[in-house]
């Protein structure tokens, strides 16, 4: 267990990182998580297996550095996602009041989590994220924009941002540690941790608060899992995975584990026919944050309703 006995008197973070052959960035990553202001830090890293030497750089600095906790290494998840509910699964977040998440190749400003425990603490939020800086090898910035006004039902079609910006408060974390523990073989089905949180959360009735500030870099690059999605390719390529069904049945998959505690059960059901894909397209805008996303919801669903693709 990190150490988190000195200056009692600041807010404690647990931090969960997920690694997997991250050694180009992850020094300058946990480098500035470890040099967060105003909180305490412990950091917990589990490192999918990797051939670059990442295991043992972080067992190093586990060694070194009684913020850092790796968990045993050696095992094989096949996704960032599964490593992180690995993590959510097997931290003991007692001695914390607060949990977020990290990527391997980002970096923060000193402020990040400050930032987001203040908005935790006095605005009777359960859990926080944030808009991106996003940066690219060749020296391009873009604010990345996820602060757009939540929906009634945002939640069961998109994430609130990157999961590298989210601060949890630990009876939600709990709360998503039961339902990790309890469903293990659909949670395995899971594509997006970042999403799944988001969702449990609103979907439970925890108030969410998306900031219009930027406190992290976002690193950019080849090996990205999901990254920002900007051009003309990473679009074609989205919309072929929508059009073929993996969205509706992530969505599907969420409503499941969610179960029977979701304070919006009733509220919506997967479309299986042409005439209730005719009337989702009418409500898009109850289901996406961001107007041109609204739109594209609203153009996919009355697509499936005219061919009937994928439709009984």
């Amino acid at each position: 267990m990190a150490d988190t006995s000195t200056q009692s008197g600041l807010p404690k973070v647990a931090i969960l990182l997920a690694a997997y052959n991250g050694m180009q960035w992850i020094e300058e990553q946990v480098a500035s998580i470890l040099a967060q202001k105003a909180v305490l830090v412990s950091l917990f890293i589990s490192v999918d297996r990797s051939d670059d030497g990442s295991e043992a750089w972080c067992q190093q600095l586990a060694e070194s550095d009684a913020r850092v906790t790796l968990l045993p290494v050696g095992l094989r998840f096949g996704s960032a996602t599964q490593n992180f509910f690995r993590l959510l699964r097997e931290v003991d977040f007692s001695p914390f009041q607060y949990v977020g998440f990290a990527d391997q190749d980002d970096i923060w400003s000193g402020q990040k989590l400050s930032r987001g425990v203040s908005v935790l603490e006095t605005g009777g939020y359960a859990a926080y994220s944030s808009n991106v800086e996003a940066f690219w090898p060749d020296g391009k910035r873009e604010l990345i924009k996820k602060s757009q006004p939540q929906c009634e039902l945002d939640y069961l079609f998109e994430a609130a941002g990157p999961g590298c910006t989210y601060v949890m408060q630990r009876d939600l974390v709990l709360a998503i540690q039961r339902c990790l523990l309890d469903r293990p073989d659909e949670v395995s089905r899971l594509g997006f941790h970042d999403w799944f949180c988001y969702a449990f959360a609103r979907g439970h009735g925890y108030r969410w608060y998306i900031d219009d500030e930027s406190f992290m870099r976002y690193r950019q690059h080849a090996s990205n899992v999901v990254g920002v999605n900007k051009g003309l390719k990473p679009f074609v390529v989205r919309a072929k995975h929508v059009w073929a069904g993996s969205g509706m049945g992530e969505t599907e998959r969420l409503l499941r584990l969610i179960g029977s505690g979701c304070n919006d059960k009733d509220l919506f059901t997967v479309p299986t026919s042409r005439w209730a894909f005719f009337k989702l397209a009418l409500t898009a805008q109850r289901y996406r944050r961001r107007f041109r996303d609204q739109v594209f919801f609203a153009c996919f669903c009355l697509l499936k309703s005219i061919t009937g693709a994928g439709v009984q």
